[in-house]
């Protein structure tokens, strides 16, 4: 039986006189008077039936349960929420999930405040439950960590392998007379072949990625795909893991650092991650007290280079490189080029050096490249400032290979109406289509452009049209997107004074965003501008409108002093 000494916090809750009634409570529910004398271990997780993403948390949990009880602790299982950015995609419902990142973090931390558990794992699986996860564990500072519960394996479709990028794209397609209903209902129906997170290079899989380079997630537990049985050996394992945690005492605050975050955003870069991490890690850096800017993430981009190939600019899916040697191998490749600082410690209580030594790799694989063989000298991401981003904005350059767009503003003030332009073919070859008050405060919830981004590819406009936006770009999107513009039209940001057919440059490799106007023609313009209608008036969204800071700042929830002090 575990000694007493490891209850700093639970102790508080069950030990004495006075919490008599807080035992009797869980005594009435099953538990036993010894397991309150162990440490409590939080099981967090957002198993819900709206999504396949998460549908194995309840599962996983029982494994990392069993882990916890083998080493003498006491599990106790929590659920929080979780929205669908997939399914979501193109309606109202998809400005809930990026506030959903805040309310999952903050449900997390409600809980594990209140019940004063001792340390915690957190199952993550769809977008915004990975770096909430990571959120709350910084915030309550207990030893734990954060257990990717794995992604879906790859769909087929007529002899080839199919995500559900392909699924989006395929919309496009069909509305352009290249698919038939028959094709388009035989792709959907193959897409998605059962439990977790979308299987490209996506958000879900990025961050999965970059928890497990920033240390607080066990390198190469994120490997295994949801349905593989390695996946429940893996939560066992944390269970025990986290125990021996709670031992050293070895917590988040002892483990992020600025060189961690910078090891994080490289793994994102080296695999030509989703741009959402941008956003999320800005955050995540909030949380943790470390200092970090928009702009570090292009420093760091520009001197790693692409060297997996994976979906949507590349080729392959999680699975395959899972096969091919997993995040242990792309570790060793990147600590072999000086990619990444292998002395920072991870919540195995080993270096990230020490956790890559054991990378093995599939002789022949094709989905891990050395440095020398690298698909891009620079990495994926790249922050862009100008005139029409003074606080930037981030564009993802992953397979391919077009720099510089000049061209007419295309302009739309809602997702639907931009979306309404692509299905009509009102979009020509050249356009910049401009998408505003679609902001974190705007929309709000920043909403993913998805399914605008992957028509223009279906209808075969991906490599003739930029896009730009103050929303933000699904970790699926492909071609010249310029999301995060900052700061938002909904602020009085400079893209709220574009009009149809101003002259808008996008310059990657002179890392600029403009528009052919003067200083002075943009201030005229902007000071007959008027904020718009709140589009929510009461609840969550409400709430979250009149608290949200800039995407710039990762558009985090900032309590009144705190943005009264900045």
């Amino acid at each position: 039986m575990q000694t007493t000494d490891l209850r700093r916090k639970s102790r508080i809750m069950f030990e004495g006189r006075d919490r008599a009634p807080a035992r009797s409570y869980l005594l009435g529910m099953g538990y036993t008077r010894e397991d309150l004398e162990k440490p409590i271990v939080g099981v967090a997780h957002s198993w819900i039936e709206t999504m396949p993403c998460n549908y194995n948390h309840r599962r996983l949990a029982e494994k990392v349960k069993e882990g916890i009880r083998a080493a003498g602790g006491t599990p106790m299982e929590l659920n929080t929420i979780a929205i669908s950015d997939g399914i979501t995609m193109g309606t109202q419902g998809m400005k809930t999930s990026l506030v959903s990142r805040e309310v999952i973090a903050d449900s997390i931390e409600l809980v594990g405040r209140g019940h004063m558990f001792d340390a915690m794992v957190i199952l993550v699986g769809c977008d915004k439950t990975i770096p909430a996860g990571a959120m709350a564990l910084a915030r309550l500072d207990v030893p734990g960590m954060v257990i990717y519960s794995g992604s879906i394996a790859p769909g087929r479709f007529r002899g080839r392998d199919v995500t559900i990028q392909d699924v989006f794209e395929g919309v496009g397609a069909h509305a352009a007379g290249k698919m038939s209903d028959e094709e388009l209902r035989e792709l959907e129906e193959g897409a998605c072949p059962g439990a977790g997170a979308c299987g490209g290079q996506y958000t879900a899989n990025t961050m999965a990625i970059a928890l497990q380079f920033l240390g607080l997630s066990p390198v190469g537990s994120a490997d295994p795909p949801a349905l593989d049985g390695r996946k429940e050996a893996v939560c066992e394992e944390a269970g025990r893991l986290v125990m021996r945690l709670l031992e050293r005492d070895l917590k988040p605050s002892d483990i992020l650092s600025r060189a961690a975050f910078e090891n994080a955003i490289a793994s994102v870069a080296a695999t030509g991650g989703s741009t959402n991490a941008v956003l999320h890690f800005l955050a995540l850096a909030q949380e943790a007290g470390i200092p970090l800017d928009i702009e570090d993430f292009d420093r760091v981009s520009s001197r790693t280079p692409i060297i997996a190939d994976l979906k949507p600019g590349g080729r392959f899916t999680a699975v395959d490189m899972d096969r091919a040697g997993g995040s242990r191998l792309l570790g060793a490749r990147m600590l072999e080029a000086n990619l990444v600082d292998g002395s920072q410690p991870t919540v195995t209580g080993r270096t990230l050096a020490e956790e890559f030594e054991g990378a093995r790799e599939r002789p022949g694989q094709e989905v891990i490249l050395s440095a020398e063989r690298s698909l891009s000298e620079s990495g994926g991401l790249v922050i862009l400032k100008g005139n029409l981003a003074p606080e930037g904005c981030v564009v993802k350059v992953a397979g391919y290979t077009r720099r510089r767009h000049e061209g007419p503003a295309r302009v739309f003030d809602s997702e639907e109406q931009a979306m309404e332009a692509v299905q009509a073919g009102r979009i020509s070859a050249g356009d910049v289509v401009v998408i505003r008050y679609e902001g974190p405060r705007g929309g709000p919830g920043m909403r993913e452009m998805l399914g605008v981004t992957a028509a223009l590819v279906g209808q075969g406009l991906g490599e003739s049209v930029a896009l730009l936006t103050d929303g933000r770009f699904s970790g699926a999107t492909r071609g010249l997107m310029v999301g995060h513009v900052a700061p938002e039209a909904a602020r009085g940001g400079p893209i709220a004074a574009l009009r149809d057919g101003d002259r808008i440059t996008i310059d990657v490799t002179g890392r600029t965003l403009s528009v052919a106007l003067t200083g002075e023609e943009l201030r005229r313009r902007l000071e007959n501008w008027r904020e718009p209608e709140p589009r929510f008036r009461l609840g969550v969204m409400a709430k979250y409108a009149a608290l949200v800071s800039s995407a710039s700042e990762g558009a985090v929830t900032v309590p009144d002093w705190q943005r009264r002090a900045t």
